[in-house]
This record gives C-alpha cells, sequence and structure tokens, in this order.
C-alpha cells in the first residue's frame, strides 16, 4: 500500500477515485464542432473539423437532438484552460513547486495549489497531476444540471402538450386526419403525418402571457420547448411531439444546411407592380394572396390567405365528372383547371362581406386563365406575379408551408373532404400569430368587422 501522504490525504478528500471513462473530446472540441454545425457543415465534417471521428460527432449530434449542449462564448479567463494545465503538468515534472509554476503561468499559488489537491489523478495510489485527468474533473465539477421547467409544473406542461398535439376536429366535433404512429424519426415526405393544433415554440411562449397575464409561473421560452423536445434526458416532453411541429423533424438541422415555369397569359397592367400601395403596408383588409398546393395524380387544393389578419380559406377542388374517360390523358383526379378553380375561388369568397373583397394576388399559373371572369363574378381585382418570383406572395407560401404538415407533399389530396379542409383551416385561424402580437388570425378578422360595423 502507498505511503498515505497529506498529499495524498487532501486529494482523496478533495474528490473520490473512479470518474468513469473520460468523454471522447474536451471543451474546446465541443465548440469547434458545434461552430462547424452552425456554419453549416455535416456531422462527419465538422467531428473532422474539431479533430474527433466521425462516429463521434455523429453521436453527439443525435444525442443532443442536433442543440449545441454548450455555450459556445468563450471560457472566462478566471478558469484555468486545457493549455495551462499542461504547462502545469510539465512544470511539476521537471521538478518546480507551486511557487514557481504560479509565477511562470501568471496565476495565484493558491490556485495552482487547488488545483493540483482537486484534480490530480489518484488511479496509482498515489497523487499524480495529468492534463487531461485534470481537465475531465474541472469539467465534471463545474456542471450545474437543474430540472427542466417544464418537468416540475405540471400545469405548463400539460398546457405546453395540448397546444402542440391537440386534436383537430371536425365541424360536427369528430376527430380529423389519418391515425399515424411514432417512428421515432421524420416521417418523410410522401407520407401522411399526423394533425394536431401545432402551435409552433414560439406562438405557445407568447400566448402565456395573453392567456395567464398574473400567473408568473406559467412562462416558458420557446427555445426551452425546443430542448424539452429534442434534447435527450430533459424528461419534460415526449419525444415524439416533435412530429407535431411544422418541420416533423426528430432533430434540429441548422438553418445553414438549408424553376419553376409561368405561362405569360396576363398582361402588363396586371402585374403586381401595378398593385395599389395600401396593398403592401397591409393597412386596409380585403386584399388575398392564392396558390394552389398540389399532390399526387394531379389532386390539388386551393389557399386563399388575407394580408392584414392572415385568416386562411381552403379551396375545396371536388373529383372531375370525366376522370375516369378512355379519352383523357393522365386525367386530374380534382378540378384543378382553370374554370374549376374560378368557382371554388368565387363560391369561397363571396361568402365575405363586400369589404373584404378588395383584390386577390396569384402566380401565373394556367389555373389562373378565366381570371377576367372571376373579376367580374367576384369584384375582385386581380394581379399576378412577376416571373419566378414566389416571395411575391410571401404570406400564402408561409401559409402553404404550414399546410403541408396537415398535406405533406407525394400524397393523395382528393380524399380530403370540405369538412375536413374548415378543420384545418379552423385549426390555422385559431393559431396566434407573433405578428399580431399573438392574436389569431379569427381574433384579427373579427375584430375589423367588429370596428366596421
Amino acid at each position: 500500500m502507498p505511503k498515505r501522504t497529506p498529499e495524498w490525504e487532501r486529494a482523496v478528500a478533495a474528490g473520490a477515485r473512479g470518474i468513469g471513462r473520460p468523454p471522447a473530446g474536451r471543451r474546446e472540441h465541443r465548440v469547434r464542432f458545434w461552430e462547424a454545425i452552425a456554419r453549416g457543415a455535416s456531422t462527419s465534417e465538422a467531428a473532422v473539423e474539431a479533430g474527433l471521428l466521425p462516429s463521434v460527432g455523429v453521436r453527439w449530434f443525435r444525442k443532443a437532438g442536433g442543440m449545441p449542449t454548450l455555450t459556445l462564448a468563450p471560457v472566462s479567463g478566471r478558469y484555468l484552460s486545457f493549455t495551462e494545465r499542461e504547462e502545469i503538468a510539465v512544470l511539476l515534472a521537471s521538478g518546480c513547486g507551486v511557487r514557481e509554476i504560479a509565477r511562470r503561468l501568471g496565476r495565484a499559488p493558491s490556485t495552482i495549489s487547488r488545483e493540483l489537491q482537486r484534480n490530480s489523478a489518484l488511479r496509482t495510489g498515489r497523487p499524480e497531476y495529468r492534463a487531461s485527468t485534470a481537465q475531465t474533473h474541472a469539467d465534471r465539477r463545474a456542471r450545474r444540471p437543474k430540472p427542466a421547467k417544464l418537468a416540475v409544473n405540471p400545469e405548463l406542461r400539460a398546457y405546453v402538450q395540448d397546444r402542440l398535439a391537440g386534436v383537430v376536429q371536425r365541424p360536427d366535433g369528430t376527430a380529423a386526419g389519418p391515425q399515424v404512429g411514432w417512428r421515432g424519426r421524420t416521417q418523410g415526405p410522401r407520407k401522411d403525418r399526423r394533425w394536431g393544433t401545432s402551435w409552433s415554440p414560439e406562438q405557445i411562449a407568447g400566448r402565456l402571457p395573453v392567456e395567464f397575464p398574473d400567473d408568473e409561473s406559467m412562462r416558458i421560452s420557446h427555445e426551452a420547448i425546443y430542448q424539452s423536445l429534442y434534447v435527450q434526458g430533459r424528461g419534460a416532453l415526449r419525444r415524439e411531439l416533435t412530429a407535431c411541429l411544422r418541420t416533423g423533424r426528430a432533430l434540429r438541422v441548422p438553418r445553414a444546411r438549408t424553376a419553376r415555369r409561368n405561362k405569360r397569359f396576363v398582361t402588363e397592367e396586371l402585374l403586381i407592380s401595378e398593385r395599389p400601395a395600401e396593398v403592401e403596408d397591409r393597412a386596409v383588409p380585403g386584399h388575398w394572396e392564392g396558390d394552389l398546393i398540389l399532390g399526387t395524380d394531379r389532386t390539388a387544393i386551393g389557399t386563399l390567405v388575407e394580408r392584414s389578419s392572415r385568416f386562411t380559406m381552403l379551396l375545396h377542388l371536388p373529383p372531375l365528372q370525366d376522370q375516369h374517360t378512355a379519352a383523357a390523358k393522365n386525367p386530374a383526379l380534382t378540378g384543378a383547371g382553370a374554370a374549376a378553380v374560378r368557382d371554388a375561388i368565387a363560391s369561397t369568397i363571396t361568402t365575405l362581406p363586400e369589404q373584404l373583397r378588395r383584390s386577390l394576388t396569384w402566380d401565373q399559373g394556367s389555373e389562373m386563365a378565366q381570371h377576367v371572369q372571376l373579376r367580374l363574378d367576384t369584384g375582385l381585382q386581380i394581379y399576378f406575379c412577376d416571373p419566378r418570383s414566389p416571395w411575391q406572395r410571401a404570406t400564402n407560401e408561409n401559409t402553404n408551408g404550414l399546410l403541408r404538415q396537415y398535406f405533406p407533399k407525394g400524397t393523395n389530396l382528393a380524399r380530403h373532404s370540405a369538412d375536413e379542409l374548415a378543420a384545418v383551416a379552423m385549426a390555422l385561424n385559431g393559431r396566434p400569430r407573433k405578428t399580431l402580437g399573438w392574436r389569431t388570425p379569427a381574433e384579427a378578422l373579427t375584430e375589423y368587422l367588429n370596428a366596421a360595423a
């Protein structure tokens, strides 16, 4: 048995032996890894850049849910760095004392003394200072774990889960949408997805002060919700709730990772450049943007979004009567032709008061070839975007992205009834929006109608 010196006793008292296997990389490796991820590098590329094996990077990324597990800010100079610990080990091996090491490093002697007492290796039975072992001790001691807010507040957790995964209901109160199981990863672009109320974490966090203005315990940041969903071991929200996010991703993907042909059948005076200025500032409701979202077998659903309130209406395009005729080549299952789209828009938009029917902006797709007749039927002024410029209908494009959570690409859209489309529109119009001060589109439109009455 080795001699029990005072130094050995102090080292044993400061930290128990057997800390387990050291991690695959130090803090600086993790910082370099997550910085590379943030720049858009793949997991393997980021691992190699950080000086690690690609398999280590994959393990880190999956375990963290795609979210950095540490702050990327530089560590305060108050604490010893790994470089300084290496110098301490070299100077100790050369026979330097504590005060000499402190003088060379520009540190207080008490700092070096505490470092040797707390972070020395003990596996050999006597204190031996190794830089890697000392850094592992220091990193482990610096952890300050605390329970997640959603784990200790059942009422807040229930509110968040209900807004994420609440049931979408038909007008008769029954649940709408396909039954989809959780597979532990992204469902895929050509698969059915679970239907839910699907508020985003930012919408949930922004709505809490509106519904609970006097209850400070009902507060949480959107980032805390994402961490509870993505990071393993947080223990607050079920991992399968990630399927209710708009992207449906089981892992967070860094933002940095992530030609359409048209027909020029419109005249110059109908282009978006001729649209009145009041449309741009969104001050006056009644200006709409529209488009089609497409599915397999040439199926489609029409979308209309009001620019001021973000109120959404969906156009049900029923099956064509002659869809099974032999003369038709690749017949469409739904009426996505010009006449069917014109009739669907007219029948839907005329249910609104006249002051909410001012203009409609569409792309230059052939489905709007009968825009002249549509203008006569509804009184809407029709305007068209420039070629290959979907950002000119940004509100509608954003809404189409939200709708893809319910109607994924590569699925047959003809199977959805008008009642189901109404249920989805009701769900979207019931979501609070940041741009509306966390009011819902339905609330914003109702306020305008009440003020105009």
